[in-house]
């Protein structure tokens, strides 16, 4: 049974939850729910296992804050013995609309301090990722505390929607391969 490891970068604490940056964190829990899984508190994270098409899940919610997500990424993947290309890291992006999501089978940081730590750990940028467009509706100067700010009440439906998307974008990145599921995600927008 092959194996993926699937990432989704946040904050631990009560005061990150549902916050944009913690929309990996979200979209792992949507996915686990989806399929009936519980997360335990393991070493470096929250860790579920799901079984889907013959293939095995490790999610996790890394407890290590963003800015050393590395840390938990290159532990699960070397306890499981998963190989890189099969990881799939979920997180949030400014610059990207809230409507878009994209996925990518490597590219650089772009600024984002969790993908930061993951490729300076695991010493590649050849890792696919799932970038969840949070928008960036703030004033100059406030990105930090819009990033860090809870989603606006007109923006949860369109947001809810795109989680639950994201669990089958998860099920196709494992079953029908990451450049497939790019054609349909990276050309879709979400609406409401």
């Amino acid at each position: 049974m092959s194996k993926f490891l699937i990432v989704g970068l946040g904050n631990p604490g009560a005061e990150h939850q549902h916050t944009r940056h913690n929309i990996g964190f979200d979209v792992v829990t949507a996915f686990v729910l989806k399929h009936n899984g519980t997360f335990t508190t393991q070493r470096l994270a929250d860790v579920a296992e799901i079984k889907y098409k013959g293939k095995i899940f490790i999610c996790i919610k890394p407890s290590t804050y963003m800015n050393l997500s590395g840390k938990a990424f290159k532990y699960w993947m070397d306890k499981e013995k998963i190989a890189i290309e099969n990881t799939l890291t979920i997180l949030d992006d400014i610059a990207l609309p809230i409507d878009i999501l994209r996925l990518r089978p490597s590219g650089s940081d772009g600024g984002h301090n969790g993908l930061k730590d993951i490729q300076q750990v695991l010493g590649t940028t050849n890792y696919a990722r799932l970038r969840f467009g949070i928008g960036n509706n703030y004033p100059k100067g406030m990105q930090a505390q819009f990033v860090l700010s809870k989603w606006f009440p007109e923006e949860r439906e369109l947001v809810w929607k795109k989680i639950e998307y994201c669990s089958e974008v998860i099920e196709n990145f494992a079953t029908i391969g990451i450049e497939r599921t790019m054609n349909t995600v990276n050309n879709f927008k979400i609406s409401v």
